[in-house]
């Protein structure tokens, strides 16, 4: 079974997102059509859906913030933490975001830094382009920078500690709660020497590998005209993310996906993917 849903836009401050599929309570993905028309996600899927995906466009530099991880996040707020992705999908020339640190401090510098407004200056900074991506483990400090359009793929948790906000007010004019003392318990301070994941370019039809770890995989897919079998994991589900160009997906049901759009496979089998347009790029993703 193949199942799209309405997309849910959200304005920020900086920006919009596009959440194409969630599970998130109070932002529930709805069924747009067939006879599944009008249920949310968790009643199609039967609970609470594992992941969220979204497209993000950043006009304005996001906050600079970390997630918790699942056992920190169960212990404050009852829920799962955030480990998460991006893929990006176009930039403006320059664009940058921040990924880790570029060097190591310890928590008393951390504080002292963010007290005197100056954090940004120990963390790793990236330019970007169309394709690049990024694995975002808990515990990672990380901001969008303005320019950057991205998919996200993330666990289903929407618990953010914000670290700094460049001091500008939220959409009701006030300034927007900053999470010092939590972020610090969450933030992993080890610098790594490379923060982006490399893969091959993609061969029509096969599947690379983009990120597989405990919360979810993702595989990215160059379709073309030929039919692609994807077989369908053991969780019972494979969410197919449109990047660019548009497929017919089929199994048990059909459904064109454009890009921008994700749609949901259920059940057990196989998910048959047909390029409509040349240049047809998918992610692929599931929970092992």
């Amino acid at each position: 079974m193949i199942v799209s849903f309405r997309p849910i836009v959200k304005t920020l401050v900086w920006g919009s997102e596009n959440w194409v599929l969630s599970g998130v309570p109070g932002s529930e993905s709805v069924v747009a059509e067939g006879p599944l028309a009008g249920k949310t996600l968790p009643e199609v899927y039967g609970g609470e859906f594992p992941l969220l995906v979204k497209f993000i466009d950043a006009r304005r530099d996001l906050s600079i913030q970390v997630h918790p991880n699942d056992e920190l996040a169960r212990v404050r707020h009852g829920c799962k933490g955030k480990t998460e992705m991006w893929y990006v999908t176009g930039a403006d020339a320059g664009a940058q975001l921040l990924s880790g640190f570029s060097r190591q401090i310890t928590p008393a510098e951390y504080e002292r830094l963010v007290a005197e407004d100056r954090i940004v200056e120990a963390l790793a900074r990236h330019e970007v382009h169309e394709g690049d991506v990024f694995f975002l483990p808990a515990g990672r400090v990380h901001a969008i920078g303005g320019g950057c359009r991205l998919a996200e793929i993330q666990q289903t948790s929407d618990i953010t500690y914000r670290i700094y906000d460049y001091g500008r007010p939220g959409l009701d004019g006030k300034p927007r709660p900053l999470h010092t003392e939590q972020a610090r318990d969450a933030i992993d301070f080890t610098p790594y020497p490379d923060y982006r994941t490399h893969y091959p370019d993609p061969r029509p039809g096969e599947r690379v590998p983009l990120v597989h770890c405990p919360q979810f995989c993702t595989d990215l897919l160059d379709a073309d005209s030929a039919l692609s079998v994807v077989p369908i994991p053991g969780c019972g589900f494979l969410v197919a993310v449109c990047l660019s160009g548009s497929v017919r997906l089929e199994n048990d049901g059909s459904a064109v996906l454009k890009a921008g759009c994700a749609a949901l496979a259920l059940g057990s089998g196989h998910l048959d993917i047909s390029a409509l347009e040349p240049d047809t790029r998918l992610l692929l993703s599931w929970v092992p």
